[in-house]
């Protein structure tokens, strides 16, 4: 019997340590599990973290580039026109074409393209003219077009002539445009003509980013001071009746 009893408590003994292993094992596998779990969920939140951060450093690198198609009206072909980085001489031939077109369309007025030409312009001016620009054509101004010609007058411009002059310096930003406004007042069947003289000055930046000004305006072409006076003295011989000027330009903008 006592034999019998030592076997029994050997069994129970050897029972209850296999049993206090399996139950160390378990716990040893759920520490290990806890482990990984939270070694994993480290390393997920420290790829999201660097991924935050390489989006933060990157967001200033992401720009859209703005570019211009033209399709040949002959052929059909379409290419892609290269963008001027400011960086090339621009030609004569060039910047006598954007005189030209900022005269004819900052100095006529038709009441259905006021706005349209209103805009436009502003694409080729720097800051401080695009606020002389403003002041103009406030409707509060007396000498606002909006005023002046609110009785359904007409006002073409046809360029004569664009002169370029150079500093003393050797730098070449001024220039003098010589135009004709032809005013056609409301019911009246004749127009009448006054010549005029634009002297300006200008120069070339950074084209714009934003496409609806960079239509207008592609290679970055800014009026930095603009001035206009008549031609001959106002009341001369043959000559028709002269209008005050519109221009505005610092003490700095004189015709060279």
């Amino acid at each position: 019997m006592k034999r019998s009893a030592l076997g029994e408590d050997g069994s129970v003994k050897a029972y209850l340590q296999e049993a206090r292993s399996w139950e160390a094992d378990r716990v040893r596998v759920a520490h290990r599990s806890a482990r990984i779990a939270w070694w994993t969920a480290g390393g997920g939140w420290t790829c999201a973290v660097a991924t935050s951060v390489a989006l933060v450093a990157l967001m200033p690198l992401k720009s859209v580039e703005p570019f211009l198609v033209r399709v040949d009206r002959s052929t059909g072909i379409v290419d892609v026109v290269p963008r001027y980085e400011g960086g090339a001489e621009v030609s004569e031939v060039v910047t006598r074409y954007f005189l030209t077109h900022y005269v004819a369309t900052c100095e006529r007025f038709t009441l259905a393209t006021a706005e349209s030409d209103y805009e436009e312009c502003g694409a080729f001016h720097s800051p401080q003219r695009n606020q002389a620009w403003l002041s103009l054509w406030t409707p509060d101004n007396p000498n606002s077009p909006l005023q002046r010609y609110k009785d359904g007058s007409t006002v073409r411009v046809q360029v004569k002539a664009v002169t370029f002059f150079d500093r003393g310096s050797g730098v070449k930003d001024l220039a003098q445009v010589r135009f004709v406004r032809e005013l056609r007042s409301a019911g009246a069947t004749e127009p009448t003509l006054s010549h005029w003289i634009a002297a300006i000055q200008y120069a070339y930046v950074d084209p714009s980013g934003e496409p609806r000004l960079r239509r207008w305006n592609p290679l970055g072409f800014r009026v930095v001071a603009y001035h206009t006076e008549p031609e001959v003295a106002e009341g001369s011989a043959g000559q028709p009746e002269l209008t005050a000027s519109h221009g505005t330009t610092p003490q700095s903008d004189a015709t060279p």
